[in-house]
């Protein structure tokens, strides 16, 4: 056998497992912290076998790096699956015809407000917005049950949000505006601002807040809440408006990126996502609670199991928190 021969030979070995090597891979973006998401994507090459390719956002790009990213490769998309931190940026792309239709079977224990009605996306594991009160300052018969108690002078100027031009108390406020109306959702916070709110810069400074009892309650994230219960056990939770809109729910979505081609690896890795074993891991994590009923939680993890969820439109949340940045600027900076 010839040299030659025996060079076309090695190429067509070569040739064949890379392309064995391509069609055994993946390409990920997400949003979600690596700290958290790597570990999940390690397991699962573990169990399957399937070579994870993660490009994760930076601190640098939160929220609009790998978002930008995907708009930018629409007519060559270079991704296969998506894990969003929250539903807001998938639904710009399900706007933008960026996403594929995918109904997975690992998704039917999952309350169907926590997906998109045409199956562009499905959520999981998930933080809710909570209020969070000093025991020491709070008896419970005067604690808040509902976001709109905030208002009363009882509360004046010992209620503490975050800072609602940035984070997940945009989130809130966009969805409150989605679900009750401009014009009553703007009665809402002229009534908070009269009354006083205390704006603070994050919702661990709300946190802190509360702990130290510089106020009585304020509006946070359950992983916040959950490390508030940790360093003290003067802090109590509550759920709002378990009797009336309920409670804001932040789902991790999954969604698969529109191609030619959709690998079934791509939809392994979806259905991964959506699995129990993947919620418990997160549970441990980071304390996001399961959308799975049942699962069982670590100790200290809030459960989402008998909680009222938000029923709101993801997509027209997403177009409406566009909408009120300048009202929200507006309202921020009057004093």
């Amino acid at each position: 056998m010839n040299r030659t021969v025996l060079l076309f030979l090695l190429f067509i070995i070569m040739f064949a497992f890379s392309c064995e090597q391509n069609t055994n891979s993946i390409v990920v973006y997400t949003t979600v912290d690596q700290v958290f998401s790597e570990p999940v994507l390690k397991e699962f090459e573990k169990e399957t076998g399937i070579k994870v390719k993660a490009v994760y956002d930076t601190e640098e790009t939160k929220s609009t790096g790998i978002l930008n990213r995907l708009i930018a490769e629409k007519d060559n998309p270079q991704c296969d699956v998506f894990w969003s931190g929250d539903p807001l940026r998938t639904a710009v792309l399900k706007n933008k015809n960026i996403l594929y239709s995918y109904t997975s079977k690992a998704a039917e224990g999952i309350d169907m407000v926590f997906k998109d009605k045409d199956n562009y996306w499905t959520g999981f594991s998930a933080r809710a917005r909570v209020l969070i009160y000093n025991k020491d300052l709070l008896k419970d018969d005067d604690v808040p049950q509902s976001i709109f108690d905030l208002t009363d002078k009882k509360y004046k100027a010992k209620v503490a949000i975050a800072n609602p031009l940035f984070g997940t108390t945009t989130f809130h406020f966009a969805a409150l505006f989605s679900v009750i109306g401009d014009e009553r959702a703007k009665l809402f916070l002229d009534s908070l601002k009269a009354n006083d709110i205390v704006i603070a810069s994050s919702n661990g400074d709300v946190k802190r807040r509360v702990v130290k009892g510089e106020v009585y309650c304020g509006l946070t994230d359950t992983d916040d809440a959950n490390e508030a219960i940790k360093e003290s056990a003067n802090i109590g939770v509550v759920f709002l408006d378990q009797k009336g809109i309920g409670s804001l729910i932040m789902p991790n979505t999954v969604s698969l990126i529109k191609k030619a081609k959709v690998s079934d690896n791509a939809k392994k890795l979806f259905d991964y996502l959506l699995s129990e074993d993947t919620e418990i891991a997160l549970a441990k994590s980071c304390a996001q609670m399961p959308l799975h009923k049942g699962v069982k939680l670590p100790k200290g993890v809030l459960s989402l199991d008998n909680i009222k969820p938000m029923n709101i439109d993801y997509n027209k949340t997403a177009g409406k928190l566009e909408n009120i940045q300048g009202y929200l600027k507006a309202w921020v900076e009057d004093k």
